[in-house]
């Protein structure tokens, strides 16, 4: 029997609902779907789906996440070690993970039931934190590795390093290493780079740090990024998609590189990056100079216009005047 993973933000209503179509859909279809308990319970489902815990994804053929990008980074957790491919239905804010709207729905499930769609790999991130040369932490991240000051009042002291060559030094709030994927979360906000996700490679972008060279950096997807806590004082915090997190001491190294597996996505439409940048974004088809040229269009009209009134004799006034007058006054 073909199986689905069914992952919801079930805070809301409105998602617990289409939660529900979704399992009924899928049930009608020949699908067994699997839930976790306490989602299940507050579907009501918990006698029409297979509860899972350990290994949710682990032998299903597709994952349906239901919600905003953090409920996908949930799902993602779930799905790369089975390597199966998540399809995410955006009921969040912006939903740049996610590949429809809750409007197709419907169209998304036929899809899967057809087996018409496609899936594309996504480059993950891998991390090592050793301290004083032993490895204590290891994890993994689909948009960003981070590392952030632990005390608002201090900045932390980073030396950064490429390929295992120091290449420079500086004082900041932190540093995050992201992937194309994560070009647009947090990275972005911090003054990353937009980098398409068919491109193989790792940003690595300051945050707020004060020094001359503090540019975003774009290296190769094989290149291995290091960054060392210089200063004996001041601890730091590593974050994995503001997901997870663990401390890192004064002298720890956070080392970051290419992850292993990439996470599977399932996409329904050949829909390029540069459309779905712009819907999700919202950006204007006109810059500000062409809205300029449209207004000086409607300003030469308005000209023109205020020109051929102008052209009009004081008679043809007159009796526009007078026209525009009669009957007001009282019958004679």
């Amino acid at each position: 029997m073909r199986s689905a993973l069914v992952l919801a933000h079930t805070g809301r209503a409105r998602i617990v609902e289409m939660a529900r179509d979704l399992v009924d859909r899928l049930i009608a279809a020949g699908f067994e779907v699997r839930m976790l308990v306490e989602e299940a319970a507050d579907l009501d489902a918990l006698h029409r789906v297979r509860v899972v815990r350990d290994d949710p994804a682990e032998g299903a053929e597709i994952v349906f996440v239901l919600g905003g990008d953090g409920t996908f980074l949930r799902a993602a957790e779930a799905a790369r070690p089975a390597g199966v491919p998540l399809i995410g239905v955006n009921l969040g804010h912006v939903g740049f993970l996610a590949e429809t709207e809750p409007e197709g729905l419907g169209e998304a499930v036929d899809a899967v039931v057809r087996r018409a769609y496609t899936v594309e790999e996504r480059l993950t991130l891998a991390v090592d934190v050793h301290v004083e040369g032993a490895l204590t932490h290891q994890d993994w991240a689909l948009n960003e590795i981070s590392i952030e000051k632990s005390a608002r009042q201090r900045m932390l002291e980073v030396a950064l390093s490429v390929d295992h060559l120091p290449l420079t030094r500086f004082g900041c709030d932190g540093v995050l290493v992201a992937s194309p994927t994560g070009s647009t979360a947090y990275a972005f906000s911090v003054g990353g780079p937009i980098v398409w996700p068919n491109v193989d490679a790792l940003l690595v972008v300051p945050n707020a740090a004060h020094a001359l060279f503090s540019r975003p950096l774009v290296v190769g997807p094989g290149s291995v990024v290091s960054m060392e806590l210089l200063r004996d004082d001041h601890p730091g915090v590593l974050s994995c998609d503001g997901r997870r997190s663990a401390p890192v001491p004064p002298g720890g190294v956070v080392t970051v590189r290419r992850g292993d597996p990439p996470l599977r996505i399932a996409r329904l439409h050949d829909q390029p990056f540069a459309a779905r940048l712009v819907a999700k974004f919202q950006l204007p088809a006109r810059g500000f100079r062409d809205a300029a040229v449209v207004g000086g269009d409607a300003m030469a009209a308005d000209e023109s216009s205020d020109e051929s009134s102008d052209d009009c004799s004081p008679d043809d006034i007159a009796g526009q005047e007078f026209s525009d007058g009669a009957g007001d006054g009282p019958d004679s």
